[in-house]
Parts: structure tokens; C-alpha cells; sequence
């Protein structure tokens, strides 16, 4: 079998940024690299699982919705996936991904979609552990400019 593109990365220059992993049409898949791979830190899963919550919920309520295809984690608990059309520049892509991360820093009150009805894993939440991981993100995020969103060879 080919290797997938994202298995083509060297992951032993990574660091925490915004990446795009690969360009499909006019579906751009974004690498938002949260913890350096392999280095022995990595989202927890309660975390992981609210940060889903909060970030879907916040870019597929913003002025980009239409935009927007898929909000994910990785396997490997180093950061997420964001895939959108290529109708959203990238200078509003950094844009949007500051704004929601503030917002899951500040978050308070209930995690939308996190009642039993709603969620296959409810009882696996950590709102404070998101706002924290969401709190460093955002300011990785601060300065970030698109050509900084290539992979260093």
C-alpha cells in the first residue's frame, strides 16, 4: 500500500503551529499541532474530547459555517484536524482558529453536546483541562501568519 501524505511528515521536526497537511479539491485539511510529537506530553482524552465540543460548535456557529467540513482530533493526541473549503482564506483561517481557542480558554458553563442523549462518551469530559490546553494554543496561534503553515522540510 502508498503511504498516506501525513505519515510523510517528519515528525521529529514538528512543533506546535498551524500546518496545512494537504489540499484536496477545495477541501484544505489543516494540522493544528497542540503538543509536540513524540516528546511525551499529550492531550488527555477528557481534554481532547471537550476541545471537540467546543471547537466544533463555535467554527460551525461562526460566520464561516459554510465553510466548514470536519473538526477532529488526531489518533496520536498531538493536536487536531480542521478541514475547510479554500473559500476561506488562510488569513481568516488563523483568524477563526484564534477566536475559538479564546473561547474555549474562557469557556464556562455546560459543554454543549455533552448530555447523555447527545454523546457517545459523556461521563469523559475535563472543561478546565480544555481551557488550559486551549489557553497555549491560542497563543502559539498569536503572531502565526500563513507562510508560516508550510511543514520545515
Amino acid at each position: 500500500m502508498n503511504r498516506i501524505a501525513s505519515f510523510c511528515v517528519d515528525h521529529t521536526k514538528l512543533e506546535k503551529g498551524l500546518y496545512v497537511s494537504r489540499i484536496d479539491g477545495d477541501v484544505v485539511t489543516y494540522d493544528l499541532r497542540m503538543c509536540i510529537p513524540n516528546a511525551g506530553s499529550f492531550l488527555e482524552n477528557g481534554a481532547l474530547h471537550t476541545i471537540e465540543h467546543l471547537f466544533a460548535t463555535y467554527v460551525r456557529n461562526s460566520r464561516w459555517t459554510d465553510g466548514i467540513v470536519y473538526v477532529g482530533p488526531m489518533g496520536c493526541r498531538t493536536g487536531f484536524y480542521f478541514l475547510t473549503r479554500d473559500s476561506i482564506p488562510k488569513e481568516e483561517v488563523i483568524s477563526l482558529l484564534r477566536e475559538t481557542f479564546r473561547f474555549i480558554a474562557g469557556f464556562e458553563g455546560e459543554i454543549p453536546g455533552a448530555a447523555e442523549a447527545e454523546c457517545g462518551n459523556f461521563r469523559d469530559h475535563d472543561l478546565a483541562g480544555a481551557k488550559a490546553v486551549a489557553a497555549d494554543y491560542a497563543a502559539v496561534l498569536d503572531g502565526w501568519t500563513p507562510e508560516r503553515m508550510a511543514y520545515r522540510a
